[in-house]
């Protein structure tokens, strides 16, 4: 009897099953089945009278089939709405801390203004000079002036791609301005010449040494060296022949110095009694010569000498 009742239900609960899905596909969420039974235009005739004899007889049987809607279910909604809404805050909250994106994925900035800064277009190892001439070659695509910083006097302008060669006096930097910009370059002082002796023959080691050999050969080179030798002038004083000058591989101008003291033997004898003075204590006779070179821009001046050493005029 229990097993009967048991499958009864069971029957009855797969009825309801089915019902509650029929009814919910023709309906919709409203489940008032009174309703659903009772209204002409919501299902065919038939299908209802089927439905109305199943209804009759469940509750012939005592079962209360009405189907409530849980009166929570706005409440539920409402509190779904809440915490969709808050969902929404919290990531507007953390979207704050997303990590910074990585180097290569920045948008590159526009340049800035130190970078749109045009290249100096007069070369950092340009040396300019004072007191002198120099060159300057613009390397770059506008015209490049070079000013006097002290009253910004245009000492040249050079055009892009062109060099010129201008003069400077004591100023200690100028100002090349090109385009808006404008940059400082410093002037070096012109140092002074060197004047260098360098003895290039043996025959004055000698005991005895004879004045006629010397005025034969080359006895000195002397070197004078300056970045600008075409504005210097050089004299030179003594009993000496000088031929020259001649450049040597840096530029510099070099001459050869020979003795020129006496033609023979009596001028060699006057020569001597008039210069006992000059008679050294070992019997060698010396006589000097000097160099001088006068920078005629800078008016700097450098006077170097040396000796020639001998004791007869011949063999």
């Amino acid at each position: 009897m229990i097993r009967r009742e048991r499958d009864s239900k069971f029957v009855i609960y797969q009825v309801l099953y089915i019902f509650v899905i029929t009814v919910l596909a023709l309906k919709g969420a409203d489940l008032d089945l009174r309703r659903v039974a009772l209204e002409d235009e919501t299902v065919q005739v038939s299908v209802r009278d089927s439905l109305m004899s199943v209804l009759d007889s469940l509750y012939s049987l005592g079962i209360d089939f009405s189907i409530k809607i849980d009166p929570n279910v706005v409440v539920e909604n409402e509190e779904m709405r809440k915490q969709l809404a808050d969902m929404n805050r919290k990531l507007e909250a953390v979207k704050d801390f997303v990590p910074p994106p990585k180097e290569e994925d920045k948008p590159k900035d526009l340049p800035k203004e130190e970078q749109l800064k045009m290249q100096l277009p007069i070369s950092l190892k340009q040396t300019f000079i004072q007191h002198t001439w120099n060159i300057a070659k613009n390397s770059g695509t506008v015209p490049t002036t070079i000013l006097d910083p002290r009253d910004r006097k245009s000492l040249v302008v050079i055009p892009p791609g062109q060099e010129i060669k201008f003069d400077l006096t004591d100023q200690s930097e100028v100002i090349v301005a090109f385009g808006s910009q404008e940059e400082r370059v410093k002037v070096i002082p012109n140092k002074p010449p060197e004047i260098k002796i360098e003895r290039v023959t043996t025959k004055m080691n000698s005991r005895t040494i004879y004045v006629q050999e010397l005025q034969r050969i080359t006895a000195f080179t002397v070197t004078v060296i300056d970045n600008r030798p075409e504005q210097l002038k050089i004299s030179y004083n003594g009993p000496i022949s000088v031929t020259g000058p001649q450049k040597d591989a840096n530029g510099n101008a070099v001459y050869n110095v020979s003795l020129k003291l006496a033609a023979n033997e009596n001028q060699f004898d006057d020569w001597t009694d008039k210069n006992e003075q000059l008679r050294e204590s070992d019997g060698r006779y010396k006589a000097n010569f000097f160099f001088t070179v006068v920078d005629e821009r800078t008016k700097d001046r450098v006077q170097v000498g040396d000796s020639f050493f001998f004791t007869d005029f011949a063999k």
